[in-house]
């Protein structure tokens, strides 16, 4: 029998263990006010989790998920998805977990244009492991990792999704919750690769990026700005002195990779699977 997703069925056991103040209490609360009011039945959405503090949420969430290894979670999420296309699939990671050991995973996922959600946990460090720099970390940066300064710029991850054929770009900010219910639940409903990066404080090992900051760096878009263009979602993503906060890119053309899947056309590849498989063939050159 379907079961709608409910706040009460999606209700852990698990108390959640972030520091007070992280940015992911209101992150796990947008995902779920937004899986309630897209209505959708728990068997047909499976969530992706990464590893770090964004990935514990598999511990506060109840649902049909896998915990996936550091920067292994989209490979999961593609195989997921190719099995069962029919899978509303939500990955969880962090900056360094998808930025940084999955990046490879995120530029073949967004050149599919698999149709997956990807929410990125971004507070700029590896805050887990107790704050290193990550690859979105400023430049000058001082952390455990780099305690004369981070040398390196951060990573245009964004840019990196829209340059390499993801359909769907945007930014939310941690602390405008409805506004980040409305893009997770736009990046759930689009059919193609939707890449969603929060924006979140972490006031235990970033605390020159806390509220206050983000009050004084983020802007939504303006209500003229024309998401169906890559150019100008390069040249608004160029910009440095700001966080644009909205649908940075939305591809009106671009397909998600199984809709040209001729052998989905039909069924899902968890539907052909044989119901019998004889091997007897296979081995015996073996025996």
């Amino acid at each position: 029998m379907s079961q709608a997703l409910t706040l009460q069925n999606m209700l852990s056991p698990v108390q959640p263990t972030w520091c007070p103040g992280c940015g992911n209490f209101s992150i796990l609360t947008a995902l779920k006010q937004a899986l309630i009011e897209l209505d959708l039945p728990m068997e047909e959405v499976t969530l992706v989790f990464g590893i770090g503090c964004s990935g514990n949420t598999a511990d506060f969430i109840k649902g049909h998920a896998l915990h996936a290894l550091h920067g292994r979670g989209l490979a999961n999420a593609v195989g997921i998805k190719l099995a069962n296309h029919r899978q509303k699939v939500i990955m969880i990671g962090g900056d360094g977990d998808i930025y940084g050991e999955g990046l490879n995973h995120l530029v073949a996922a967004c050149r599919g244009n698999h149709d997956i959600t990807t929410l990125v946990f971004n507070n700029h460090r590896y805050s887990l492991t107790t704050g290193q720099t990550s690859p979105t970390s400023n430049k000058g940066t001082l952390s455990k990792s780099t305690p004369q300064g981070l040398i390196e710029d951060p990573i245009g991850a964004l840019s990196i999704a829209v340059s390499n054929g993801a359909g769907f770009v945007a930014r939310a900010y941690a602390g405008k919750l409805k506004q980040m219910v409305e893009i997770v639940k736009a990046g759930i409903t689009y059919e193609g690769f939707s890449l969603i990066d929060v924006q979140q404080p972490c006031p235990t090992f970033n605390k020159e990026q806390d509220y206050a900051w983000y009050q004084q760096n983020v802007v939504d878009l303006p209500a003229d700005y024309d998401a169906s263009s890559q150019g100008q979602a390069l040249m608004e993503l160029l910009k440095v002195d700001r966080l644009s906060l909205g649908v940075i890119y939305q591809s009106p053309t671009r397909q998600a990779y199984h809709t040209e899947v001729m052998h989905l056309a039909s069924q899902s590849l968890i539907e052909q699977f044989p119901t019998q498989i004889d091997l007897s063939e296979a081995v015996t050159e073996f025996i």
